[in-house]
């Protein structure tokens, strides 16, 4: 290949997830929030959340799935899958 083209390898990184630094780029939402409100409150969250998916990491979730067993924890094992105002009723048409 020419010097400067693009091979067919300029594909290969295009599904890894954004880092920033060590950690998952989505966690960066709370640098933001911290960045715009520096407290030592925002701080403390900070180092906790990023803390909080780094050892989820490290045990072998992603960050979505971390994000989903967090989810599942904290809303229990019953979890219906819609609501009782959205499940469907039972309809007579009265068309036979």
């Amino acid at each position: 290949m020419a010097k400067g083209s693009v091979g067919p390898w300029h594909w290969r990184n295009t599904m890894k997830p954004v880092r920033f630094f060590i950690f998952d780029g989505r966690a960066g939402f709370f640098l933001v929030l911290f960045i715009v409100h520096a407290r030592l409150s925002t701080l403390a969250m900070l180092v906790v959340v990023f803390g909080y998916f780094y050892i989820l990491e490290r045990k072998g979730l992603s960050f979505a799935a971390a994000l989903r067993a967090t989810r599942v924890w904290l809303i229990g094992p019953n979890r219906p899958a819609w609501i009782f105002t959205r499940k469907r009723k039972l309809l007579d048409t009265g068309s036979t």
